[in-house]
């Protein structure tokens, strides 16, 4: 008798661990899920802003739009060589105008020669005008950086943007019959021809 007591009381505390063991790998299971979909962050335009405007085609990586940083860097590049060589232009014919006027003596053979080739009003011309084209430049360098930082904070913005598979535009010629009064009574009237657009979405 006092050994099926001693069994059955060891059956059932070895059971009820189990059932407890089991409740508490249940709640860790929930509590795991419930930490995962706590996790999940949107994308935020802000920071692809920033990240934009930090470094270029930084926002546009944030943005997973990889294609448009060549486009980004090609266009800060191309600018920024324009910029140079105008800006170069532009020291050449300030310094060959001061080199003919006896502003500056100590200039080398090319400036010398450019002093020597035009009169002082084609170089001041030409000094405006290269001048002119750097400081263009700039500005477009300005404006670009500009449509870096827009970019990537409008594609932040469309990112979670899905277009479904029921989108669709339809273009259809239309023929068009308008009833009113004719000069017989009430009946057909004028046919009128157009293009019927129909979006469904």
């Amino acid at each position: 008798m006092m050994n099926r007591l001693l069994i059955l009381l060891l059956m059932s505390i070895v059971l009820s661990c189990n059932a407890m063991a089991q409740e508490e790998t249940q709640q860790a299971t929930s509590a795991q899920e419930q930490d995962e979909t706590s996790v999940i962050k949107k994308h935020n335009p802000k920071k692809a802003t920033i990240y934009s405007a930090v470094l270029p085609g930084l926002g546009q990586a944030y943005n997973k739009k990889y294609w448009k940083i060549p486009i980004v860097y090609a266009g800060i590049g191309t600018i920024f060589y324009i910029a140079d060589m105008n800006g170069d232009y532009y020291r050449d014919y300030r310094d060959a105008f001061d080199y003919q006027a006896g502003l500056k003596t100590d200039v080398n053979e090319e400036i010398q020669s450019l002093a020597n080739r035009y009169s002082s009003t084609s170089l001041i011309s030409l000094r405006d005008y290269y001048r002119r084209n750097m400081e263009l430049s700039w500005i477009i360098m300005a404006v670009w950086y500009g449509v870096n930082i827009i970019d990537a904070c409008v594609d932040a913005h469309f990112f979670e943007y899905d277009i479904g598979d029921d989108l669709s535009l339809k273009v259809e010629p239309m023929i068009r019959t308008n009833y009113g009064e004719t000069a017989y009574g009430y009946g057909y009237g004028k046919c009128s021809t157009g293009v019927s657009l129909k979006l469904k979405f």
